[in-house]
C-alpha cells in the first residue's frame, strides 16, 4: 500500500477487470473457438499431444505463408532491404516447426498406435498451408495438388500459387533487372516445374559473390535466401527421424512410402545455385 493507502500502481488491483464492454484476452484470441478445434476422436492420451502439435504448426505455417508473399511482393517491385525483415521472421518461425517435433518425439510406437486408426488416410501431406509454402518457395509439382480437388476455395489458391513465380523467380528477375546476365529461357521458364541448376545463373551468382562490397543488398538477400532453405531442410529432418521412430518405415496414413518417401524427399534443392556457389567460388 502507498502512505495514503491506495494500493501501489504496481499492485495486482491496478490490473483492468472488468470486460463488459471490452475486449478481454480470451475475448481477443477466440480463444473458444480455437479451443472448440480440438476434438480427438478416441480416448487414447497421446491423441491430444499429436492434435496440439499438428494444430501450433498450421497457426506457424500461416504465418510463415504471409511473411512469404510480403517478403515476394516487395522483390517483385525492385525493394531488397525490407523483405531482409519478412525473411528473417520467415526463419524463426521455421525453428518454432522443427521445435515442434521435440515434443511429438516424446509419444512412443506403443502410444501412436492406440489412435492411428482413427483418422483414416488423413495426413500432413494433405496440408494445404504446408504446400502453399512449397510452392511459395519453388518445390512445385502439379500431381500435389490432386488431394485438394474437392475443395475449390483450397485448390484454386494452391494452384494460383503453382502458376506464379517462386521468390527463387523473382530474386532471379531482380538480378537481372539490376544488369546481371540471366538467361530468358530461365526467366520465361516453366513456372509448374522445380528449378534446376543452370549454368549462367550460376555465373550471374559468382558475380555477386565475388564482389560483395558492390552487390551487397543482392548477397545479404542469397544468404537469408540460404537461412530459409537451410531451415526447411532441418524440418524435413525432423519430421522424418520423428516418423520412423514412431511408425519405422510403415506406410504413411497418406499412402506415401511415409519415412522413406520423407528420406527421398530430403534430396530436394530450392535454390540449387546458392548451394552450389559454395564449391566453385
Amino acid at each position: 500500500m502507498t502512505r495514503q493507502g491506495a494500493p501501489h500502481p504496481d499492485a495486482p488491483e491496478q490490473a483492468h477487470t472488468d470486460f463488459t464492454r471490452s475486449l478481454s484476452y480470451g475475448d481477443y484470441l477466440q480463444l473458444d473457438i480455437l479451443k472448440s478445434a480440438h476434438q480427438p476422436v478416441t480416448a487414447a492420451h497421446d491423441e491430444h499431444l499429436f492434435i496440439a502439435v499438428h494444430h501450433v504448426s498450421e497457426v506457424w505455417l500461416e504465418l510463415i505463408i504471409r511473411e512469404l508473399r510480403a517478403a515476394m511482393t516487395q522483390l517483385e517491385g525492385g525493394i531488397t532491404d525490407a523483405p531482409l525483415k519478412g525473411l528473417t521472421r520467415v526463419v524463426r518461425a521455421q525453428e518454432q516447426l522443427t521445435n515442434a517435433w521435440e515434443v511429438l518425439k516424446t509419444m512412443t510406437p506403443a502410444d501412436y498406435l492406440q489412435f492411428r486408426h482413427a483418422f483414416g488416410q488423413a495426413s500432413g501431406f494433405q496440408s494445404a498451408a504446408y504446400r502453399h509454402v512449397e510452392f511459395l518457395l519453388g518445390n512445385r509439382h502439379a500431381v500435389l495438388l490432386k488431394p485438394h480437388e474437392h475443395r475449390p476455395e483450397v485448390y484454386g489458391p494452391l494452384q494460383a500459387d503453382l502458376l506464379a513465380p517462386s521468390v527463387y523467380d523473382l530474386t532471379l528477375r531482380l538480378l537481372s533487372a539490376r544488369g546481371l546476365a540471366i538467361p530468358s529461357e530461365v526467366l520465361a521458364r516453366d513456372l509448374t516445374l522445380p528449378p534446376v541448376l543452370n549454368e549462367d545463373v550460376l555465373a550471374a551468382w559468382l558475380q555477386v559473390y565475388r564482389d560483395p562490397e558492390h552487390y551487397w543488398d543482392l548477397y545479404e538477400l542469397a544468404e537469408k535466401l540460404l537461412d530459409v532453405e537451410d531451415n526447411f531442410r532441418r524440418w524435413r529432418f525432423n519430421h522424418m527421424t520423428t516418423v520412423e521412430r514412431t511408425i519405422g518405415f510403415k506406410r504413411g496414413s497418406g499412402g506415401t512410402s511415409g519415412a522413406a518417401y520423407l528420406r527421398r524427399a530430403l534430396g530436394t534443392v530450392l535454390f540449387p545455385e546458392l548451394w552450389e556457389i559454395r564449391t566453385r567460388l
